[in-house]
């Protein structure tokens, strides 16, 4: 069984990348990250970035997609990752307007299965990336539920976040688990043990990753892709840690 890579989520940096993008993905590789998930980024053309990307050796592990983009702009969106070096396209959330209830979960999917069928004629899978509100309760079953149910999983992958199901009351590993076959790409980020159940780096929260990481490899994944929405320290020194955890713990 090949172990997962790892990448970062360049969401966790994105005040930098305003910044100067092309200095912080730089800074990204120095902390020794081999691969980055692109989040909409649009400052570099695709030759550009994918020339960027190969000077530092950095492999890209999937792009997060609006799915305005994914439904009205999907063959620029599949020709400009392919011309990166990605073939991995995630639709990271839905809109409000699909979240009031089962008939919006219920079309969303619906658009996933259409998207997730051109991706796949074009060589390249999509994916779906939950946060909590998948979890709330629809009658007799969670919106994940039914999401994972009414999508094709030869056409829609899921892209778990442990940090939102563990949110959302529910056992990560449990559902990795449960939908086996399903996650090519796990989003990670830790949790912090008081009150707030705010964002912390990997290894700094108590998320029971030992369990995570055996029902994520079992199950297949190829990447480990470390994202935290918010950090408390400057955002690639958070980076940084995360990657010394993942290392300390053998999975870098």
């Amino acid at each position: 069984m090949a172990r997962p890579g790892v990448a970062l989520q360049l969401y966790t940096v994105r005040e930098e990348m305003r910044a100067n993008f092309i200095g912080t993905v730089r800074a990204v590789a120095g902390i020794g990250y081999p691969a980055v998930q692109l989040g909409g980024n649009r400052e570099l053309a695709p030759a550009d970035l994918k020339r960027l990307l190969d000077d530092l050796h950095l492999a890209v592990a999937g792009s997060h997609i609006g799915l305005d983009r994914l439904e009205n702009n999907l063959e620029q969106e599949i020709d400009d990752n392919i011309a990166v070096g990605n073939r991995d396209l995630v639709c990271p959330a839905l809109p409000q307007a699909l979240r009031q209830d089962e008939a919006g979960f219920r079309q969303a999917a619906a658009t996933l299965n259409a998207v997730g069928a051109r991706c796949q004629q074009r060589g390249v899978r999509l994916s779906y990336h939950n946060h909590a509100f998948e979890f709330v309760r629809l009658g007799g079953q969670t919106a994940m539920e039914l999401l994972l149910a009414e999508t094709d999983p030869q056409l829609v992958w899921w892209e778990p976040d442990v940090y939102w199901i563990a949110y959302a009351n529910e056992d990560p590993a449990q559902w990795i688990r449960r939908y086996a076959g399903r996650s090519r790409l796990v989003h990670l980020k830790d949790m912090t043990s008081d009150a707030t159940r705010t964002f912390a780096e990997v290894g700094e929260g108590h998320l029971d990753f030992a369990s995570i990481f055996v029902a994520a490899e079992e199950q297949g994944a190829e990447w480990y892709v470390v994202e935290q929405d918010r950090c408390a320290r400057p955002a690639l020194e958070s980076a940084a840690l995360s990657l010394r955890h993942l290392r300390e713990w053998g999975k870098v």
